[in-house]
């Protein structure tokens, strides 16, 4: 007995003297390599212990969020002590993170049978995670405090040593210097900040714009963190570009609160070490100009970096009238206003692999890191380059075991950006910009409703928009989308170029969101409890709802928007959810068959509902009918779904005011039945009906719906006929047939339409002759007819007193001014065609003249370079030109005639 006790003592003390070396070689860790070795070592020891040590998963999960997001300020601490020498200011948090360390060992050797150890070890760790958040919460604050008060008394020391040196006059050049550049600053081009990668494309492409002559601004465009300025300090590296501005390249910061006066102060100090005075500034700009025309013997490249919208002025202010003058611009906005604009597209994957790689591994590389880890932690950064360098950096040197755990949060849809607030921050930037307008910010943050890669309609936008936010109808709607490409926020596509939109007609345009932005906004989304939150965006896969949906006591949601997207793996088996308050219902799907859920019935407050399949085919809509209970819908856009006539005539939706057919089967539904349409949609003022090939007529009950003022049918290529009630519909103000290829004719009753006032039938191809009736449209006032060059127009048109736009082909356009000769004729010619003029014009008075102009800004004559005035009488024009856009002439009081 006695010998096993001393045995026992004797494994004891040197179980005692093991620990007791860990502790010591930890703690020359620390001291060495020191806090961001360690921190790296806890957690990989975590990452470890959520794979083995299973009954404590959920709190290590937590721990190891807590430690990801702290990851990259514990990088910084280290490094900024060892450089201040303040390393012993971290030997709280040293001692912090060694108990860490003990107790998820601890962790990882408790059996999953000792139930009281589970419940005593799972306090400790959380006892433990909150002991890390409270140091960084309060201790690091204090230090944060006393830094900030060391900062201002030192600058405050400065700033009387500048003064000290400025008052010194005479007393050498040297000291004059250091207080002039000490106040403010230098022109100098910064350095790029380490090795540039990944820049060679736009790089050679900004050059060629550059060096373009004609051009005094260009402007480098793209949204934050894409490497703007990064691009622009290593164009003034490339020789050529030195060759030929030699030292005329000055920088200049512009940033979002410009200081004018500092700026000029900048500038006027170029080659001069006294400090500039001025007594206003036109004052300093006129130095300014005289400055730099002496130096005007080479030419002259001036920066202005970080540009903000609002100050587009201060561009202008510097633009001076000087040879081989050329100021670049570095922005997050658009400035259409300026001569040249280069976008920055987001780096595709071999450069950002390279960066990416330049920025995660050292130069010898890292062989032990899978390279298809490496490819999918990569492309979580969708091109973005600061994404790419952030991310990078806080993998550098990291196991294998926190790049998996790094790549498993990604594909569970946690943000790239939730470990770190340096990319948040300069993300978020951007959309702050948005408050100076009221609810633009909350307009966009809407644009997280639809799934990701995905061609919005500026439509569906325009229906949430005017409802929601109560907007005036679609113009609105498309000036906020016009604000957000400014800003780079979205890329607005434009399907084809058309006219119409003149009158709030934007089916062709589409936007495309960046992927970290779309990331961004369902992020601000979702800070807010789910039951306070405005919009809720939500996405399923198989049958994998989140926690709050499964609730049985689950609470009602506030939300006013419900975005649900769901994947070809979802059920249906919808459950239930209380959302009394949505008047937005956005739902997403790629199945052949779906199920609208049954909780719609309880909405009582929704006013849009946007079903959208993002399938290749029509889908099978079930549960139709309970669209009944939903009193107050006001606008509905369904698209590519199929659409059955049992189910139409079923329903009754009496507050609807608009519905939208966008890519659907509708052939059955509105095929000539009984049923009357008025009965459906007592109150339906607009129709739009868009590519739905299998339509070939139109039901007879379109005619009952008297109160309707717009109908569009376009891309319909089947629709052969109109029904010929189309007269009834007596408050119908705008007609649109766009592409309705197989279309033959227009009802004769089209005369009784006496509220139209825009009627489009461009590329109706098959129309021949246009009704006699056409002349009592006495209200028309815009007539669009491209591509409409077979179509012989009667002599009634004559009767059209009010038509003022014609918008047309160059053979109709004969038709129309030899009759109508008042009328504004639009010639448009198709892209990319080839065209041979050879007109004779003539103008019926003396002295007129007529210039060709290009509505995309470029002033064109016959070779399309240079603003042209013709002298209407007896001018010849000829020649053969390439059109890359569309354009037109205006015609009023001219008299064409081929020759």
């Amino acid at each position: 007995m006695k010998l096993k006790g001393c045995g026992q003592r004797f494994q004891t003390l040197r179980k005692f003297r093991k620990d007791s070396q860990t502790l010591r070689n930890r703690g020359a860790l620390f001291r060495g390599a020191a806090l961001e070795a360690g921190f790296g070592e806890l957690v990989g020891a975590v990452v470890e212990a959520i794979k083995t040590a299973a009954m404590f998963r959920d709190v290590l999960e937590e721990l190891n969020s807590t430690l990801l997001d702290i990851q990259p300020i514990i990088k910084d601490i280290e490094s900024l002590n060892k450089g201040l020498d303040k390393e012993h200011e971290t030997k709280q948090l040293i001692e912090i993170i060694l108990k860490g360390n003990k107790l998820v060992s601890k962790c990882s050797n408790i059996q999953r049978w000792n139930f009281f150890k589970k419940t005593c070890y799972t306090y400790k760790l959380q006892r433990f995670k909150e002991s890390l958040q409270l140091f960084c919460q309060i201790d690091l604050q204090i230090q944060q405090t006393r830094d900030i008060k060391d900062v201002l008394f030192g600058v405050k020391g400065l700033s009387m040593e500048v003064r000290r040196f400025s008052s010194k006059e005479g007393s050498g050049s040297e000291n004059g210097m250091f207080s002039q550049v000490a106040v403010v600053g230098s022109c100098k081009v910064p350095e790029p900040p380490g090795k540039v990668v990944g820049f060679d494309v736009p790089l050679a492409e900004l050059k060629v714009k550059l060096f373009k002559d004609g051009v005094s601004v260009i402007v480098v465009s793209a949204p934050g963190g894409s490497g703007k300025t990064t691009l622009v300090k290593e164009l003034c590296r490339d020789e050529k570009v030195k060759g030929k501005f030699k030292e005329n390249i000055f920088y200049v910061n512009v940033s979002k609160a410009p200081n004018v006066e500092i700026i000029l102060r900048k500038l006027l100090q170029v080659n001069d070490h006294r400090m500039p005075e001025f007594q206003s500034e036109e004052d300093a700009l006129n130095q300014l100009e005289q400055n730099l025309r002496q130096m005007a013997t080479d030419p002259i490249l001036l920066i202005l970096d970080d540009v903000w919208s609002g100050s587009e002025s201060l561009v202008d202010k510097l633009k001076f009238s000087l040879p081989d003058y050329k100021i670049l611009v570095t922005s997050r906005f658009a400035f259409a206003r300026f001569d040249s604009t280069y976008i920055l597209k987001p780096l595709h994957d071999d450069d950002a692999m390279t960066l990416f790689h330049h920025s995660a591994f050292s130069q010898n590389g890292n062989p032990y890191i899978p390279e298809d880890l490496v490819n999918k932690v990569m492309k979580s950064c969708k091109g973005l380059p600061l994404a790419l360098e952030v991310v990078g950096r806080s993998l550098y040197g990291q196991p294998v075991a926190v790049w998996q755990s790094r790549e498993k949060q990604l594909s569970k849809g946690l943000p790239i950006f939730h470990s770190s607030s340096e990319l948040l921050a300069c993300l978020e930037s951007s959309l702050d910009a948005l408050d100076s307008m009221v609810g633009l910010k909350d307009c966009y943050l809407d644009l997280g409703s639809f799934p990701e890669d995905h061609m919005i309609p500026a439509t569906a936008l325009s229906d949430m928009w005017v409802e929601q936010h109560k907007l005036d109808e679609d113009n609105d709607a498309f000036v906020i989308l016009h604000e957000f490409s400014i800003r780079n926020l979205v890329n607005l596509v434009v399907m084809r170029k058309d006219a119409s939109e003149a009158d709030g007609y934007y089916n062709d345009h589409f936007i495309m969101q960046h992927d970290l932005l779309r990331e961004l906004v369902i992020y601000l989304s979702s800070l807010d409890p789910v039951e306070k939150r405005k919009r809720l965006i939500v996405e399923l896969s198989s049958n994998n709802f989140p926690n709050w949906w499964l609730e049985e006591k689950q609470p009602p949601l506030g939300a006013r928007l419900l975005s649900i997207s769901t994947d070809e793996t979802f059920s249906f088996n919808w459950g239930s959810i209380q959302a009394p308050e949505v008047e937005v219902l956005v739902l997403n799907f790629r199945t052949k068959n779906y199920t609208l859920p049954v909780f719609m019935e309880k909405m009582e407050k929704l006013k849009v509902l946007i079903v959208m399949n993002n399938g290749i085919y029509p889908t099978e809509l079930s549960n139709f009918p309970l669209l009944c209970s939903l009193s107050n819908l006001t606008r509905m856009r369904l698209e590519k779904v199929s659409v059955p006539s049992l189910s139409m005539s079923s329903l009754h939706l009496k507050n609807l005011r608009k519905i939208s057919l966008v890519m659907c089967n509708i052939g059955q539904a509105f095929k000539n039945g009984t049923y009357r349409m008025s009965d459906t949609f007592p109150n339906l003022l607009e129709i739009d009906i868009d590519y739905c090939d299998d339509l070939v007529e139109l039901t007879g009950g379109f005619c009952d719906l008297v109160q309707l003022m717009k109908l569009s049918i376009t891309n319909c290529h089947k629709l052969r006929a109109l029904p010929e009630g189309i007269g009834k519909l007596v408050n119908l103000k705008v007609l649109r047939l766009t592409s309705c290829t197989d279309l033959m004719t227009l009802p004769e009753t089209i005369g009784s339409l006496s509220q139209l006032t825009v009627l489009d039938i461009s590329d109706c191809l098959s129309i021949i002759n246009m009704p006699i009736q056409i002349g009592e449209l006495h209200n028309l006032s815009k007539l669009y007819m491209r591509g409409c060059s077979s179509c012989n127009l009667p002599s009634t048109i004559k009767k059209l007193q009010h038509l003022k736009d014609v918008i047309c082909d160059e053979e109709t356009s004969y038709q129309w001014l030899r009759n109508l000769p008042r009328v504004n004729a639009a010639l448009f010619v198709g892209e990319k065609k080839r065209a041979r003029f050879g007109f004779e014009f003539r103008c019926k008075r003396e002295g007129k003249s007529v210039r060709l102009k290009n509505p995309t800004r470029k002033a064109a004559s016959v070779n399309l370079c240079r603003p042209h005035t013709l002298n209407i009488r007896s001018k010849r024009v000829t020649g053969e030109p390439t059109f890359s856009h569309l354009f037109r002439f205006s015609a009023r009081n001219i008299i064409f005639s081929a020759t």
